[in-house]
């Protein structure tokens, strides 16, 4: 299953002069915990997550201190580009779900930015890969069914079943035919593996 089967797309981002109030809306308003940060050339440079924002309203209460307190002595973010995260982990469109899960364990990250050349197509999260989890095997093998009539990929006659996410193709078939079915249906959003059944024969038949 490829990223640009489960990503969202067209992705919320933000400038690098973008207010951080401006920004904390977004987050709030459209329900999302990050945005990519652009340069004036659209291309990705950073990006704010919650984790980036929520510092700025733990700072210690200036009346907390006995000595005086300065204003000019403290500094005050107010832009994307004073708060974002610079070093961001990223995907090609065409790379695997498995990929962006496997990274973002590995990374303890929650989100990845999905590229095209140096241009933001996409962003998956773990919600997104969750969501493709939860579909259901009916979603599922209505999907593999449509993949599996289409004359244009010539996959040859198969009867699928769906069952926790496992595909069950009955039918024959030689290796490489088999090979190129389980390629074509892993890309169904939400399959968890591929097994094949040899078509059983009526005595006599």
């Amino acid at each position: 299953m490829r990223i640009k089967d489960v990503m969202t797309a067209p992705v919320v981002c933000v400038f690098a002069a973008t207010p951080v109030k401006e920004i904390a809306g977004i987050l709030v308003d459209r329900k999302i915990s990050a945005v990519p940060v652009l340069d004036e050339a659209d291309r990705l440079i950073g990006i704010v997550s919650e984790a980036d924002l929520i510092p700025l309203e733990t700072g210690d209460d200036p009346r907390r201190h006995l000595r005086p307190w300065h204003p000019s002595e403290q500094f005050v973010a107010r832009r994307a580009d004073e708060v974002m995260t610079r070093t961001v982990v990223t995907l090609p469109e065409e790379a695997d779900a498995s990929e962006a899960a496997r990274l973002m364990l590995e990374r303890h990250i929650k989100r990845i930015p999905i590229v095209s050349g140096d241009r933001v197509v996409g962003i998956v999260s773990r919600r997104d890969l969750l969501r493709t989890l939860a579909r259901s095997d009916e979603e599922i093998l209505a999907e593999v069914e449509e993949m599996l009539e289409d004359d244009t990929l010539a996959l040859g006659r198969f009867d699928p079943a769906v069952d926790g996410g496992v595909v069950t193709l009955v039918g024959e078939a030689d290796r490489s035919e088999r090979r190129l079915v389980e390629l074509v249906v892993r890309s169904v959003p939400g399959v968890l593996g591929v097994r094949f059944e040899s078509q059983t024969v009526p005595a006599g038949g």
